[in-house]
């Protein structure tokens, strides 16, 4: 599942690098969403797999920090950069003749480095959250990688100034990219009614739906795995729930945005043709 992960993700980002009709904002969002993806599973799963194969789960508390940073940092790229994509078909459906105008390259380069920002200063506040905790020696979490809130609960100190930091940020960075992706999708149904043929409709909102499925998996995975740790207590279940959206979700979203995008696929022909 990991190799499908980075080759599907690769795939992707070279068919946008070497096809030019693929040269577009859509396509630049879609190639940083492979790359983040690649990125995010890699802070996880080749650990999770070193350990099966030494039959060892030892971690160091600096390589804990370090993972749990990386995570953060990718966690909340995905987040940002499926806002960032909602926001282009946005424009691309609701003002299609001043699309270009609007979605300049130094705007979508913008988008994507504040995107990286914020992401960065996110998960920095929280690593430094987490090392102003004592920690009791040879701790076991009940988890396969360092997860921020199965580590928080393990410290030997006073938590709830980090409780609070941790509810409050998932509050604020879940809460304003979903309003934003649900307040641009309202405006697209809003433009697709108003068009009167019913091809016009299904053209227009074809070019939506791999987006919303991507969407609909993150977001539905993610808060399940937080619903289902609050609801249970339990690290089986809350472990099973993150397998869910740290590697079958990036697995599946290179699936998604290619197989019903025409597009997509034509580059990925010529790319093979053109490696065989």
């Amino acid at each position: 599942m990991y190799l499908v992960t980075v080759l599907g993700n690769l795939f992707i980002i070279l068919a946008a690098i070497s096809d030019s009709h693929l040269h577009t904002p859509m396509y630049f969002f879609l190639s940083n969403l492979s790359y983040v993806d690649i990125c995010f599973t890699s802070t996880t799963i080749p650990k999770m797999l070193l350990n099966i194969q030494t039959q060892s789960k030892a971690i160091t508390y600096a390589g804990c920090i370090t993972q749990m940073y990386f995570f953060l940092v990718f966690l909340e790229l995905d987040n940002f950069l499926l806002t960032v994509m909602a926001y282009d078909r946005y424009v691309a459906i609701c003002h299609p003749l001043h699309y270009t105008a609007i979605m300049t390259p130094q705007l979508c380069g913008l988008l994507v480095l504040v995107c990286w920002i914020m992401s960065v200063l996110h998960a920095l506040i929280q690593s430094l959250m987490v090392l102003r905790l004592s920690f009791c020696t040879h701790l076991e979490i009940p988890h396969f990688f360092c997860e921020l809130n199965q580590v928080v609960q393990l410290a030997c100190s006073d938590t709830f100034l980090n409780d609070l930091v941790v509810y409050f940020a998932l509050v604020l960075l879940v809460t304003c990219p979903l309003t934003g992706i649900l307040y641009s999708y309202s405006k697209i149904v809003s433009s697709i009614r108003a068009i009167s043929s019913a091809q016009g409709k299904y053209k227009a909102f074809s070019t939506c739906v791999s987006h919303l499925s991507v969407v609909s998996l993150f977001y539905c995975t993610g808060l399940g795995v937080y619903l289902s740790s609050v609801a249970t207590h339990s690290s089986q279940s809350t472990s099973t729930a993150s397998v869910i959206y740290t590697v079958v979700t990036p697995m599946l979203n290179p699936f998604i945005f290619s197989l019903r995008n025409k597009d997509v696929k034509r580059a990925l022909k010529s790319l093979f043709r053109g490696k065989t």
